[in-house]
């Protein structure tokens, strides 16, 4: 993807996978489709605010940079190395950082499609 920073180098098997169709700036993220969940592999080269919503349950570790998300009200800052649930149904909203890569767990088969 032209102009986006690579932040973390994902082994060909990640990158081998599908992109995910995620409607975010500067996002570039790699779908692994399980029969009731899905797995995605995601880094941002771009700051992106991320208005309050909720969906089914949310479990992410950070790989690189941070995030700040707002879970239920409460304010919460995950760096490198931490980890985050979001339980099902749960308002949240947050800021993704620049540099920021992740590996998230959604437990919900259709939570994001395959970018075209």
């Amino acid at each position: 993807m032209k102009g986006v920073v690579i932040v973390v180098n994902f082994p060909d098997p990640i990158l081998n996978l599908p992109e995910a169709d995620i409607p975010l700036k500067g996002i570039r993220a790699f779908l692994s489709q399980g029969q009731n969940h899905q797995i995605i592999f995601m880094e941002f080269s771009e700051d992106v605010d991320l208005p309050e919503h909720s969906h089914e349950s949310q479990w992410g570790v950070v790989l690189e940079g941070e995030i700040e998300l707002v879970i239920n009200g409460i304010k919460n800052r995950f760096k490198k190395g931490e980890r985050y649930f979001i339980p099902k149904g749960v308002m949240h909203s947050g800021k993704i950082f620049a540099g920021y890569a992740d590996i998230t767990f959604f437990d919900q088969k259709d939570r994001y499609g395959i970018k075209k």
